[in-house]
């Protein structure tokens, strides 16, 4: 009886230890891939543990094998371009703009004809009463 006793508890605890590696396994795919994804898919694996909705883990497990690519590098070089076209230095692009630069701050006569919104065109009805 006391050995049954010892083998139901090294079951019990090997199957936690089973469903424990198997639900942290989005987690641990993330992280070793060096994942920008990371804490997304680890809140994603905190929601399925303690609301039980399986859900949560298949879009945590999908999002870990998806690499998304990082815009940041692309954007980034883009804008600096564009100040090295305006002839600004490096990174002062968003300095030069004023707090309250808006559409509605700016006068109608003073927008460049390219800016002006377009105008909306209604169709005439051509059914006769």
């Amino acid at each position: 009886m006391s050995v049954m006793a010892v083998v139901l508890v090294l079951v019990v605890m090997a199957a936690g230890l089973l469903f424990l590696r198997l639900h942290t396994l989005p987690e641990r795919m993330a992280h070793k891939s060096h994942k920008l994804q990371f804490e997304i898919v680890a809140v994603l694996g905190l929601l399925a543990l303690f609301t039980h909705i399986h859900l949560f883990w298949v879009m945590g497990l999908l999002l870990a094998l998806i690499d998304i690519p990082n815009f940041g590098g692309t954007l980034g070089r883009m804008a600096g371009a564009l100040e090295r076209i305006a002839g600004l230095p490096p990174g002062t692009g968003a300095a030069e703009v004023p707090e309250d630069s808006g559409p509605a701050s700016v006068p109608r006569e003073d927008v460049s004809p390219v800016l002006r919104p377009i105008p909306r065109i209604v169709p005439v009805s051509t059914t006769r009463t």
